[in-house]
């Protein structure tokens, strides 16, 4: 165990156990060379050049041998090889230190990029031990201990209090408060009850659960999040694809100038050769782009590990560039900006009956039934404490409602056509609530009774609670047009579209209409994200400059096509990411600007003023140190 702990520290922090050997070896080379111990010197700082320069040289001669590209570690030691030659060359010996200490600092540069990375590194790692390895698994009266990979769909598994969760399941018993922060990024624990899913990696309280396995081990919720943390790590946004390609080409025209600077100088400004060639040593040093080449992943790895903190899930780089310059907005509404779960909202009881017993005669038939609008009418009574008739003969018409007979009395329950194919005259008074109801974006089924309408239910979508000041929030940071879309009536999203302060609505709208709205804004506006849950809005959803998918409510589809995912389906973190997408963008422009400027400065002074190669090597890498620290600023 020690020795696999002491390997895994090793193999992380390789760069710097290096830059730490090759510190040691070239000061005391220094001190051997200062007290004119020449053969001790040349040793040691032949090791530190090997120690210090292997992984440089190692990738710069693959990129050569594999991709034929010059790249900036090769550079680097062509340098440190030049100034250790010049050094011998003109028994100049402390040229070979200042090789020695190019090599350094360069290692050191590497060892702060790595320790860089295994910082994303142990979050990843992190995600993966919030898991446990075991789950108890219980078959009749038994309970036995089991590896999470030998569970499958249907299993019962105990969960005690203060464990981590090892399944994503259902609760088939008991109910708990659930930390969820590792998952979702909610900052209070979640009351979590008979029916409700839990997700594996988060921490159950104070309550015994019995959860039943939904999903297979591979398929979790939090393996998810790691593959696609890790997908996101190994791809490159177009921004650094481009700095990629502009470093090859830049590589190469450093080395010709380089060369030229160490052929011409002598024959036109009378330059000894000595000065020339170190000046072109320091040319190499001091124009490769290691600071323009930092300015970009660091910045945007820190901005992804800071959004999965906060439940935001960024599937690249490229996603968190982009969030940050979109100007336009389109929400869905059901299970988007709404819970898409109905509830029961209003009960208007007719010709002297109470609510109740109008609840309890629509809940007798509709426990019967499976659709939605049953299941909300069954829940409300449940809630109420109303028992339910004994019903028979119960037939439900699709699409239109459902019949039977209790206590020998006809009875129906549904939609205002199915009503009026059994009753043909209605009063003036159940027409005005019809239309009062509809105005207000409800959904109406009608209670029957011996052909008799004895009262109405009203049924909505409730709203989400995060998304009551989105809006308000979007518009305060910027966002110039905000649009919902949905295949739901008009006058229903109409009405949500007004509570939340949305002015343009497209409603009835089909998925392939869905995307030819994100279209026409995104030759309006050019950048565009999409905000949905459902199958029907994968389309909109990659057709979006920026696809958000609800991580909760949202189906597999749409957590597929998506580029980014809510893990709490809490739309208040829109505006969250947004602003983090934006200063990724401002962190990597400034980086941009400044590791350009601070080569511009250190050319003048090589050729206009008299710095050496330690002091350009300490400006060169001293600015790849503050632009990789200036993008790890969003870790925070």
């Amino acid at each position: 165990m020690i020795q696999s702990i002491s390997s895994s520290w090793l193999s992380e922090y390789s760069s710097a156990v290096a830059a730490g050997i090759c510190a040691i070896l070239v000061f005391f080379g220094w001190l051997c060379l200062h007290l004119n111990l020449i053969g001790p010197a040349f040793i040691l700082l032949a090791i530190a050049y090997l120690v210090g320069g292997y992984e440089s040289t190692q990738a710069g001669l693959t990129t050569l041998w594999e991709e034929k590209e010059l790249d900036v570690d090769l550079l680097m030691i062509v340098a440190a090889l030049g100034a250790a030659i010049l050094g011998l060359w003109d028994s100049n010996y402390y040229l070979i230190i200042d090789g020695a200490v190019l090599i350094l600092i360069f290692a050191i540069s590497g060892a702060l990029e790595q320790i860089a990375m295994a910082k994303t590194d142990r979050n990843i790692r992190s995600l993966m031990a919030m898991t446990p390895d075991t789950a108890r698994l219980i078959t009749g009266d038994r309970e036995k201990e089991v590896p999470i990979k030998q569970l499958q769909i249907g299993d019962t598994v105990l969960v005690k209090p203060g464990e981590l969760i090892p399944i994503d399941g259902l609760i088939m018993e008991g109910n708990s408060p659930i930390n969820q922060a590792p998952i979702t990024g909610e900052s209070l624990p979640v009351d979590k009850t008979i029916g409700e899913e839990v997700f594996a990696g988060t921490l159950n309280g104070a309550g015994v659960l019995r959860l039943k396995v939904e999903t297979p081990p591979e398929s979790r919720l939090i393996e998810r999040v790691i593959r696609l943390v890790e997908k996101a790590q190994n791809e490159s946004p177009p921004s650094q694809q481009f700095i990629e390609g502009f470093e090859r080409g830049y590589a190469k025209i450093i080395v010709i100038l380089g060369l030229i600077f160490g052929i011409l100088p002598p024959f036109f400004w009378g330059w000894t050769w000595e000065t020339t060639i170190y000046r072109a040593l320091i040319f190499l040093v001091v124009a490769s782009p290691c600071a323009l080449m930092a300015s970009i992943m660091p910045a945007l790895l820190s901005g992804i590990a800071n959004g999965a903190k906060q439940g935001i899930l960024f599937k690249n780089g490229a996603r968190l560039e982009m969030i940050g310059r979109i100007r336009a907005i389109a929400f869905d509404k059901t299970g988007t900006l709404t819970l898409g779960k109905l509830q029961v909202v209003e009960i208007i009881p007719i010709h002297a009956v109470s609510e109740n017993e109008v609840l309890a005669v629509a809940a007798s038939l509709e426990s019967c039934s499976e659709h939605p609008i049953g299941s909300a009418i069954t829940a409300t009574a449940r809630e109420r404490g109303i028992n339910f008739f004994s019903a028979n003969q119960v037939q439900a018409v699709s699409g239109r409602g459902i019949t039977g007979k209790i206590a020998d009395k006809s009875v129906s329950v549904g939609n205002f056509a199915y009503i009026r194919d059994h009753i043909t005259d209605l009063d003036q008074n159940i027409l005005a609530i019809r239309e009062r109801l509809q105005k207000e974006g409800r959904t109406l089924v009608w209670v029957v009774q011996e052909n008799q309408i004895i009262g109405a239910i009203a049924v909505a979508d409730s709203l989400r609670e995060s998304a009551v000041n989105l809006v308000k929030q979007l518009k305060k940071i910027g966002i110039e047009h905000i649009v919902l879309i949905t295949g739901d009536n008009q006058q229903s999203a109409d009405k949500v579209a007004e509570k939340l302060g949305i002015e343009e609505v497209y409603a009835d709208l089909l998925p392939e209409d869905k995307l030819s709205v994100i279209q026409n804004l995104q030759e309006k506006y050019h950048t565009v994200a999409m905000v949905g849950d459902g199958i029907n809005d994968a389309p909109a959803l990659a057709m979006a400059n920026v696809g958000i998918a609800m991580g909760k409510a949202g189906s597999d589809v749409a957590l597929e096509t998506a580029d980014i995912i809510l893990m709490s389906d809490n739309l208040a973190k829109i505006p969250s990411a947004i602003n983090l997408g934006r200063r990724a963008n401002r962190i990597v422009k400034q980086n941009i600007t400044f590791a350009l400027a601070f080569i511009g400065i250190l050319l003048i002074a090589n050729f206009a003023g008299d710095i050496t190669l330690p002091l350009g090597v300490i400006g060169h890498e001293g600015s790849t140190v503050l632009v990789t620290l200036s993008g790890l600023r969003l870790f925070k």
